[in-house]
């Protein structure tokens, strides 16, 4: 028989705790050969997951933004040419389930992150409820959808129309 833990195991973190998180970010970073190559600059940030929920909150109901737009609104910000698309992607999940935990506790206004696209207009099936939430979500604020081919999510219709590149 196993002996009991002397020091009881914590639970997992929260989304809301993953946020708040910064881990020393965010952080800026010079790029040279192979790496400026692959992410298309001499420089680049690595946000915090707080800037990346702020951005996402700065998208206004009716319009929609991609991680692409993200990324730039977080590069001119940080004097950079580029910023991190892995971190920049995690940090967008991580506050769209932290909005959804928020929102489940009652917290008025969660972000709202099902504006955010993935390139091309697609939806992300990654988010919270997938696919058939984040369409649920952009409908019930106008927006049409296209199918898209194969397995791939489906698109918002027009989606370049209503973009929202006018990030503070």
């Amino acid at each position: 028989m196993k002996a009991a833990r002397k020091t009881p195991r914590r639970g997992r973190k929260s989304w809301r705790e993953k946020l708040a998180v910064d881990n020393g970010l965010p952080k800026v970073m010079a790029l040279t050969g192979p790496q400026a190559a692959k992410w298309g600059g001499a420089s680049m940030v690595v946000p915090a997951p707080r800037e990346v929920d702020a951005l996402i909150r700065q998208v206004p109901a009716g319009r929609v933004a991609t991680i692409a737009e993200l990324r730039a609104a977080l590069a001119r910000r940080h004097g950079t040419e580029v910023a991190c698309p892995i971190t920049t992607g995690i940090f967008a999940w991580i506050a769209a389930h932290a909005a959804v935990e928020a929102a489940a506790a009652g917290e008025p206004a969660p972000t709202p992150w099902w504006r955010v696209l993935k390139t091309g207009g697609e939806l992300n099936p990654k988010y919270p409820g997938g696919a058939p939430e984040q369409s649920r979500l952009l409908a019930a604020e106008g927006h049409r959808f296209k199918p898209s081919r194969g397995a791939r999510p489906p698109r918002v219709a027009d989606w370049e129309k209503v973009l929202h590149t006018e990030f503070l």
